[in-house]
């Protein structure tokens, strides 16, 4: 109840104050997440995100490719996936090793407006869902401060930290690297993928929320506001 509280004040000030200078999208991304505080994960319309970035530092490290998948009705539809690359200053140097993007992939490339633009269009009628969003939500926000625009919260429903409550309260001691997407997904038995790129991880963040909503009970008896995540 508290969260709920918390986060229905939260987007009620967001959506009210006009000297924040919010895009359009963002606007109508805060109404949606407000009007669906309440309902049911089952009959929220999700986004699952990737970014793939040059390193791990918001402030110095670029996005060079952004996946995403929707869930919808509580099924991942991947017909309506979209993968798109973004221009970066410079090369990806080794971290190609990494995302296995090349900086030949980048030639005809989104800028980083346009990726910017063409996401939160994606998600204005959809609550994005990421593994490890914090660092997803950071580039996100760092991006729109290059825009000239003033950092402005973002929410997602984080598939870590949803797995590091879980295993806390079967009083597990977290290993090194257990909280990764892979090792995450092995503890629900769903296969790894090999290939690694953002529509790939996107598809496998959806996948991990869905095993991990079905063993906390089922979408029906899920909130939104059980799960968001501001940042």
């Amino acid at each position: 109840m508290l969260q709920q509280w918390w986060l229905n004040k939260k987007l009620k000030r967001l959506i009210n104050n006009n000297k924040l200078g919010k895009p359009e999208y963002l606007q109508i991304h805060y109404q949606y997440l407000l009007t669906n505080l309440n309902q049911s994960i089952s009959k929220t319309d999700l986004l699952a995100l990737d970014i793939e970035m040059t390193g791990l530092n918001p402030k110095k490290d670029q996005m060079v490719s952004i996946g995403v998948i929707p869930i919808i009705n509580g099924q991942i539809q991947p017909k309506f996936a979209q993968h798109k690359f973004i221009k970066i200053q410079g090369s990806v140097g080794q971290s190609a090793v990494i995302h296995g993007v090349l900086d030949k992939d980048l030639n005809n490339a989104l800028t980083q407006q346009e990726a910017l633009e063409w996401l939160f269009e994606q998600c204005q009628h959809k609550v994005l869902v990421a593994h490890h969003a914090q660092l997803d939500l950071q580039f996100l926000q760092q991006s729109l401060r290059k825009m000239g625009l003033q950092p402005l919260p973002l929410f997602a429903i984080d598939t870590l930290l949803i797995d590091k409550r879980r295993q806390l309260r079967k009083h597990q001691l977290l290993n090194t690297g257990s909280l990764r997407l892979n090792a995450c997904r092995q503890r629900y038995n769903l296969p790894i993928y090999n290939a690694h790129n953002a529509l790939t991880d996107a598809l496998a963040c959806a996948e991990l929320l869905l095993a991990q909503l079905n063993k906390m009970g089922g979408l029906e008896t899920i909130t939104l506001a059980q799960l968001l995540e501001s940042h």
